[in-house]
């Protein structure tokens, strides 16, 4: 029963942390663009921390159970931006950017309510305790899941926004880059769910060879994390 009981919050955790994370994300997107002059993202009524404007149903679940998805795009009009490509190219990066300032400021809060919080409730503690590992955690993850060049990731508006080029990789990876990238979410949940039941042998390491987006977490912890942890592992 108290196992149930700590999976059902550390769930709820999960949903909430992704909520935050990709509200903040996507509503930095719509802002930068109606800065740039472009009154797209408000008339669309994305301009807002209201999380029903921006969830995208499979991008949601895919990101509370695999770790990584997406949210609905911020609809754009790229010939309203007073500087088209730079306009396009401070839209696209203004999520990243607002995921790792995020993850900068949820990482000291996570180590206050670890060394800190200790309350008569346990599941409480529980609860926050996965509440503010994973704010720090999604939007890291986030921001270097983002950069990924494959639609409809940031990265992929990168692309389009300094490539002057439509030739016929451009166009396949437009076309298909949705399906590929649901193709590595759904490889690196089915390898982390063998991996967690069967733990690390030697198949299960050559599984992980295959898994793309597992380096991409890697990445994110180990490298891009690595400033964050480090200045705040001297501050507390």
């Amino acid at each position: 029963m108290q196992s149930l009981v700590l999976t059902l919050f550390s769930l709820l955790a999960s949903i909430l942390a992704v909520t935050l994370v990709l509200v903040t994300h996507e509503f930095a997107h719509a802002f930068v663009a109606y800065k740039c002059g472009d009154p797209t993202p408000r008339i669309y009524g994305r301009l807002t921390l209201n999380p029903m404007a921006h969830f995208d149903p499979v991008g949601i679940i895919l990101f509370a159970l695999a770790g990584f998805g997406w949210a609905k795009p911020v609809p754009i009009n790229p010939y309203n931006f007073r500087h088209y490509r730079r306009g396009l190219a401070l839209t696209a990066l203004a999520g990243v950017v607002t995921n790792y300032l995020s993850a900068f400021l949820f990482y000291p809060l996570y180590l206050l309510v670890e060394r800190y919080v200790n309350t008569q409730f346990w599941i409480l503690d529980s609860f926050l305790r996965d509440l503010t590992g994973m704010l720090f955690l999604y939007a890291l993850t986030f921001t270097v899941f983002n950069l990924i060049p494959l639609p409809p990731l940031d990265g992929w508006r990168v692309v389009d926004a300094i490539s002057r080029r439509r030739g016929k990789i451009f166009q396949f990876f437009q076309k298909n880059g949705h399906i590929i990238l649901l193709v590595l979410i759904a490889v690196h949940f089915v390898i982390s769910m063998i991996v967690s039941r069967v733990g690390l042998t030697p198949a299960t390491e050559v599984l992980s060879y295959f898994d793309v987006l597992g380096y991409v977490l890697q990445f994110a912890r180990s490298i891009i994390g690595w400033p964050i942890t480090a200045l705040w592992g001297v501050i507390f």
